[in-house]
């Protein structure tokens, strides 16, 4: 009788990485896959980064072969993403401190029109 592995068994580990590399691993081809609401996505989001809320997060509909840097506010969901995704084989290191960390660095944010700080 074979017995197929559980899926929270052993989260597989995942690494954190700063702003800095993050933005060093972007440069080199990396994904950036932002895993917050529409609402948090729309009011300000890494430029090039690609939405897919965690309700959401599918990894047959991650680009393979990329390595991925997961993003969400502060790092916690996004790790959560991380995980489930290199559970599924991803490539993937989670961003720590999230978008606050990265503006924190200065490092730019773009917000879709008409969903700035007033909407």
């Amino acid at each position: 009788m074979t017995h197929a592995p559980t899926p929270d068994a052993t989260p597989t580990p995942v690494e954190d990485v700063d702003p800095t590399r993050a933005l060093a691993l972007v440069g080199e081809g990396a994904l950036l896959l932002d895993v917050r609401e529409d609402d948090e996505w729309a009011a300000g989001h890494i430029p090039g980064s690609v939405h897919m809320r965690l309700g959401d997060l599918d990894p047959a509909k991650v680009p393979s072969g990329v390595r991925v840097v997961a993003v969400c506010r502060s790092g916690n969901r996004s790790r959560k993403a991380a995980t489930a995704l290199a559970a599924a084989g991803v490539d993937v290191v989670n961003l720590a401190g999230g978008v606050i960390a990265w503006h924190g660095a200065g490092l730019d944010l773009v917000a879709v029109p008409g969903h700035g700080q007033d909407g």
